[in-house]
């Protein structure tokens, strides 16, 4: 399997290709000043906020805070992983996109999970084989249809049957030990090494695969047919399957949306299944855990809105609960999380059903925005018009507030606290250190997630009998599955908020990676051994700019962002470009004020400016140590007398003293 692409490529590519051209060819850019704009391609506006800088290889939008260079533009507007935008843009330039050499283990690793792709699609192929052609199928069949699912849905989702019997995928596809290797390593048999024994870990289920962004097979859930627990198993994890990653389903929705106007989270597959046989196919699912942070941040990755879909009863509502505690801290400015609870008893499978496609998505439309249930849920055992009721009120909502990102919903949300409490914002904020609490009585443990059951398990009888053993044909063409049509989706994203025009002062360790952004050659002024060895998070970013741009001095704003996205991950990168994105804003509302109020850019000195920045940072340093020290005094002032002298003339020095030399 090929390599790791050399960052030496990447930044060569970047200094090939216009980001203008790139951005352009997919939408359409209006000249504005020295600066590009347009509408934002990646959330809904009137006022065109998404601005390209052609100097800078670099895209802002002032409205979302969409932010990158080319590889990042690709990768966000085309859906494409980091690999496959290199590709595309190499292709673009002519180029053979080059690989580095791979040590003997990692080659011996990527093959393996290349070995476990491939075996999983032959099982994908093999299920669904069974559906049509294995004597007992009329009974998965029959199930199907019961649920009213059609061909096309059972095709489009792919959708098989595990026939009855211990060991039928074993024989079909483990003809050799490397084999039955890889399957077990795959989670498709069950290895027990005492006895040295493998066997079918699916046996007489509907089949359900579960697809990567690339729809690659997995893993599997399945879904008994007879009295067998658990009801539902899915895959355990394994090199090529991470279940706190994954969503069912997500792979088909954006096959089936060239813009995915939402994605509404519900328990199980065939929830997914009966939903999109109804026209609804943005349904997802998590695949036997609770929807966490790691889910949200994919399923955002897709679409501005998600709304979570849960029973109505106590279990439902202990669900919604977990649910909004993963949502706050990926609540970004422009995204929406949205809750509805069913009647209750009924599930979206059995209410479509009853309801039929449009009341069901008219429900959706009106389900709870998270601002609404929050502060339900935070109220539905108070009296909010109570004293007592608004001080408990305050002391829950503040520290879950405190937890959402910084920006406008934040401060809305903050604000709207204010108004039903009638404090204040200092008030508030002193309380959001408080233990963490959404009910008064204590809510219901998360679930156990099912994968594998015990009686699951269990090794294969002595005496069992053999099932004959199936080969396998040609693949379905759709028709073959049932007959009958299915039905057609649509709809469209809300608009987010957009930024104020308000300049905002940036906290100088900020200003100073701006600068050094804009200005690269600026890292010649300052060492970074300072910065690294400090514990901030903002200054040893400062340090690791300042490091990479001695060693790279040739590095432009491109090829910063896409070496931060290769080494320091997506998040990093992301909060890099809004910092290079905070320059672009300054320079807009620059070029729209009256020319006579506005410096000439020779007044501007960015070397001073840096310096000042860097003289700020130590001022705030010495402020902070001088803070600390002086609250050592006040606890050991009761017992100064018992501190050496040398001790009590260091803490009085760092109390006393004003700034640290530059």
């Amino acid at each position: 399997m090929a390599g790791l692409i050399p960052q030496s490529f990447i930044d060569e590519l970047l200094d090939r290709v216009d980001l203008v051209e790139i951005v352009d060819h997919r939408v359409k850019l209006k000249k504005t000043g020295k600066n590009f704009s347009a509408c934002c391609p990646f959330h809904d506006e009137k006022t065109p906020s998404f601005t390209v800088s052609q100097d800078k290889q670099f895209y802002y939008c002032f409205g979302c805070g969409a932010s990158g260079n080319a590889v990042g533009f690709l990768m966000d507007y085309e859906r494409l992983g980091f690999p496959e935008a290199v590709e595309q843009l190499a292709h673009h330039c002519g180029l053979e996109v080059p690989r580095e050499e791979q040590s003997p283990a990692q080659k011996e690793k990527a093959q393996e999970r290349k070995s476990i792709y491939s075996l999983l699609e032959q099982a994908d192929r093999y299920y669904r084989l069974q559906l049509r052609q294995h004597p007992k199928r009329m009974e998965a069949v029959d199930y199907l249809k019961r649920r009213g699912l059609d061909g096309h849905i059972a095709r489009d989702y792919g959708i098989g049957y595990a026939p009855p019997g211990w060991d039928n995928l074993l024989k079909t596809l483990g003809i050799g030990e490397q084999e039955r290797h890889l399957l077990t390593e795959g989670g498709m048999l069950i290895h027990q090494p005492d006895q040295n024994k493998r066997y079918d870990r699916f046996r007489h289920r509907i089949m359900f695969p579960i697809r990567d962004l690339r729809g690659r097979v997995i893993g599997f859930g399945g879904r008994v047919l007879g009295d067998d627990k658990p009801k539902y198993l899915n895959s355990p994890e394994t090199p090529v399957f991470h279940k706190g990653r994954e969503l069912y389903g997500l792979y088909e929705a954006r096959q089936a949306y060239r813009e995915l106007p939402r994605l509404l989270v519900v328990e199980g597959y065939m929830d997914v299944v009966a939903l999109a046989q109804f026209g609804i196919r943005y349904g997802v699912a998590t695949l036997g855990t609770a929807c966490g942070e790691d889910h949200l941040a994919l399923a955002f990755k897709h679409t501005r809105e998600v709304v979570f879909c849960f029973d109505g009863d106590k279990a439902g509502r202990s669900a919604a609960e977990r649910a909004l505690a993963a949502a706050l801290p990926v609540m970004e400015d422009g995204r929406q999380v949205k809750f509805l609870f069913l009647p209750e008893g009924e599930d979206p499978d059995t209410l479509v059903r009853q309801i039929g496609a449009e009341k069901f998505s008219n429900m959706v439309d009106m389900a709870v925005p998270l601002e609404d249930y929050l502060f339900d849920a935070l109220s539905a055992d108070l009296n909010p018009r109570s004293l007592e009721g608004r001080a408990l009120l305050s002391k829950r909502a503040a520290p879950l507030l405190h937890q959402l990102p910084r920006g406008v919903f934040r401060e809305l949300m903050f604000d709207r606290l204010a108004q039903r409490t009638g404090l204040n914002r200092d008030t508030l904020m002193e309380l959001v250190h408080e233990p963490v609490v959404i009910k008064a009585e204590p809510t219901r443990a998360p679930a156990a997630p099912v994968d594998i059951a015990p009686a699951d398990d269990r090794p294969p009888p002595p005496d069992y009998e053999e099932p004959p053993a199936y080969t396998q044909e040609p693949g379905p063409t759709g028709e073959e599955y049932f007959d009958s049509p299915a039905p057609e989706p649509a709809a469209a994203p809300p608009a987010p908020p957009s930024l104020s025009g308000k300049r905002y002062l940036m906290p100088p360790a900020r200003k100073a990676i701006g600068l050094l952004l804009a200005n690269p050659a600026l890292a010649a002024e300052e060492s970074p051994e300072f910065w690294l060895e400090h514990s901030e998070p903002e200054l040893r970013s400062l340090g690791q700019l300042l490091k990479l741009l001695r060693e790279r001095p040739h590095y432009q704003l491109p090829h910063i962002i896409g070496h931060w996205r290769g080494v320091y991950g997506a998040k990093e990168a992301e909060q890099l470009a809004a910092i290079a994105g905070q320059d672009l804003l300054v320079a807009a509302g620059a070029h729209g004020a009256n020319r006579a109020i506005k410096p000439s850019r020779a007044d501007y000195d960015t070397r001073v400016a840096f310096c000042d920045c860097l003289k700020g940072v130590h001022r705030q340093l010495a402020e902070q140590q001088k803070t600390e020290a002086l609250s050592q005094l006040r606890q050991k002032s009761s017992d100064f007398a018992g501190l050496s002298r040398e001790e009590r003339e260091a803490l009085v020095k760092a109390a006393l003293a004003h700034k640290t030399p530059h």
